[in-house]
C-alpha cells in the first residue's frame, strides 16, 4: 500500500458511526495494518496496538469512552497469538461486548508484500531467519482461518492511504447502518484480481477503445468511450444478462446475512471497457435501490475514482 497520500479524510475526533464500536484489525504483516489503525484513530476511534491476547475480552467488555469506538490492532506479533485463541478471546468479547464487534482482515499479493518489505529492509515476524517469501506464506495458511471469519476483508495490494481510509470507513459505516451496499470496482488483469471480490466478470470481450487513437487518452467515464463499447452488438445482450442474474443473487446475499457485497469488473488495462460497464452496474443497482459504490482500481492517479451511486 503506497504511504504517498497521508492526508487525513476525517478530523480527529469527529463523530462517526462507529462511536460505541469496537473493531479488531488483523491480517498478514505489511499489509497496512498501522495506517488502518491511524484512520480509524482519525476517525474518530482510541486505537490500541499489539495488545496482548489475555487483555481483549476485558478491554472490550469495558468498552469505548463515551461517544468514541475502540479500534485494536492484534496480528502475529501479538503476544500469545493463536488463531484459537483469537477465535476464543473473539467468541467472549461478543459476547460481553455493549455494542457491536466487527473484524477486519487486511490482505495483500505476495509479490507487493516482498516488494514493501525489500524496500523498507524489515524482517518478516514468521521468517528472522528465513527468506521473506517463506513468512509470507506460512502467515498466510495460519491466518486462513481469520480471514473467513471477518467481517471485512480488504486488499491493500494496489490502494493508498487515502483510497484505505475511505474504504474502511464507509464499510464500516455501511454495516452500522444495517444497509448492504454493493461496491462495484474496475480492474486491470494486468495487475491481478482484487482479492475482496465476491463475484468477477471479464470484460475484455467487448472490442477495446484502446485501439482508436482518439480515444486512447480517455477513460470509461468519458462519453465517447461509453457510446464506442454501448455500440458493440455484445454489449446489450451481456448487460442484460449479467443485471438478470445479480437480480437473482442479491436477494439471497441479503437473505445470509451477507454485510456488503464486492462486484469486481476486469478488462486488460482497466481504464475502458470495465470503467464503463462498472459505472453502468452501479447506476442500475442505485435504480433498483441499492446502496452502491463505485472505485476504479487503476484510475487512482488520475484522482477521484470512488462515487455513490445512490
Amino acid at each position: 500500500m503506497s504511504d504517498a497520500t497521508t492526508a487525513q479524510t476525517t478530523e480527529p475526533g469527529t463523530a462517526t458511526g462507529l462511536a460505541g464500536r469496537v473493531v479488531l484489525v488483523t491480517g498478514l504483516s505489511g499489509a497496512g495494518h498501522t495506517s488502518a489503525l491511524k484512520v480509524l484513530e482519525d476517525a474518530g476511534c482510541e486505537a490500541v496496538d499489539n495488545l496482548p491476547m489475555r487483555l481483549l475480552g476485558p478491554l472490550v467488555r469495558q468498552g469505548p469512552a463515551q461517544g468514541r469506538g475502540l479500534a485494536i490492532g492484534i496480528d502475529v506479533r501479538t503476544r500469545d497469538f493463536s488463531t484459537a485463541a483469537f477465535t476464543e478471546e473473539l467468541a467472549a468479547a461478543r459476547a460481553g461486548a455493549a455494542g457491536r464487534v466487527d473484524v477486519v482482515f487486511l490482505d495483500c499479493d505476495e509479490e507487493i508484500l516482498r516488494r514493501r518489505y525489500t524496500e523498507t529492509r524489515r524482517r518478516h515476524p514468521l521468517a528472522v531467519y528465513r527468506p521473506v517469501t517463506d513468512g509470507i506464506a506460512a502467515e498466510r495458511v495460519l491466518l486462513a482461518p481469520l480471514r473467513a471469519a471477518a467481517d471485512i476483508v480488504l486488499d491493500t495490494s494496489h490502494t493508498s492511504v487515502r483510497g484505505l481510509a475511505r474504504e474502511l470507513v464507509e464499510r464500516l459505516g455501511a454495516v452500522t447502518a444495517g444497509v448492504p451496499p454493493v461496491f462495484v470496482t474496475s480492474f486491470s488483469y494486468r495487475h491481478g484480481l482484487p482479492r475482496d471480490a465476491d463475484l468477477v466478470f471479464d470484460v475484455r470481450f467487448l472490442r477495446n477503445p484502446h485501439y482508436v487513437d482518439t480515444m486512447r487518452p480517455m477513460t470509461g467515464r468519458d462519453a465517447a468511450v461509453g457510446e464506442y463499447i454501448a455500440a458493440d452488438p455484445d454489449w446489450p445482450g451481456f448487460f442484460a444478462e449479467l443485471t438478470a442474474l445479480l437480480d437473482r443473487l442479491l436477494p439471497r446475499f441479503n437473505q445470509e446475512g451477507k454485510s456488503y457485497l464486492t462486484i469486481a469488473v476486469g478488462c486488460t488495462g482497466g481504464r475502458h471497457r470495465s470503467v464503463y460497464a462498472a459505472e453502468r452496474l452501479a447506476a442500475w443497482l442505485a435504480a433498483r435501490g441499492a446502496r452502491a459504490e463505485v472505485n476504479h482500481r487503476e484510475l487512482a492517479g488520475d484522482g477521484g475514482t470512488a462515487s455513490k451511486g445512490d
